[in-house]
C-alpha cells in the first residue's frame, strides 16, 4: 500500500498494559466510527505495514486502545511507539453538502461571489490556528482561511469551490 493511496488516522502516543496494548490519538471529528477495525498501516521506517488489530476500543474520548496481533508485550509495543496510523482512502465516509477532506479539494478551483475566479487550490495549510486555502493564480499564492462563513458551495462535479471573502481580501495579493 502506498502512503498515497491513504489518509492519516492519527498516532501511538503511548503503552496502555505490560501486555502489548497501545493507546493511539486519533485525528478525528468522529472516533468512534474506527473502533471496529481488523487492520491499520503503521508507517514504520518509512514503510506502511498493515498490522491486524484482535480488538480495540475508545478510552478517553479520542483516544482508541488498540491490541495487536502479536504484539503481546511491552518491547513489541516500544517498537511501534510514536508509529502514524494510516487507512485507505476508500475507507473515508464519504461527506456532502459544504464538508470536504482537505486532499479531496487539491486542485479544485475557488471561485469568489465578488470576485470572480481566484485560482487553483494547490494546498492546505492547516499548521496555523485556522486552516487556510492555499491557492495559486498564475504564479501568486493566495491564502485564503478555510471558514465556513466563507464558503458558500462546494460543487464536486465541477471541482470548484465558492467563497465570500471579505472585500479586500484578495486584493492583498495582488
Amino acid at each position: 500500500m502506498q502512503k498515497e493511496n491513504c489518509f492519516y488516522l492519527g498516532k501511538i502516543v503511548k503503552k496502555y498494559s505490560f501486555k502489548g496494548e497501545v493507546l493511539a490519538k486519533l485525528d478525528t471529528d468522529q472516533p468512534e466510527i474506527y473502533e471496529n477495525l481488523d487492520a491499520i498501516f503503521l508507517n514504520l521506517r518509512n514503510n506502511l505495514v498493515p498490522f491486524f488489530i484482535e480488538r480495540s476500543q475508545l478510552h478517553k474520548s479520542e483516544l482508541l486502545r488498540i491490541k495487536f496481533e502479536d504484539v503481546d508485550e511491552e518491547a513489541d509495543a516500544d517498537a511501534i511507539m510514536k508509529s502514524d496510523l494510516y487507512l485507505p482512502l476508500d475507507l473515508l465516509p464519504k461527506l456532502e453538502g459544504n464538508k470536504f477532506y482537505f486532499h479531496e479539494v487539491i486542485g479544485f478551483t475557488i471561485e469568489d461571489v465578488n470576485y470572480g475566479k481566484v485560482g487553483t487550490i494547490k494546498a492546505i495549510n492547516d499548521s496555523t490556528a485556522q486552516s487556510l486555502f492555499e491557492i495559486d493564480r498564475n504564479g501568486i499564492e493566495i491564502l485564503i482561511p478555510m471558514n465556513d462563513e466563507f464558503i458558500v458551495k462546494v460543487d464536486r462535479e465541477n471541482k470548484t469551490i465558492l467563497v465570500e471573502t471579505p472585500e479586500g481580501l484578495i486584493d492583498l495579493y495582488l
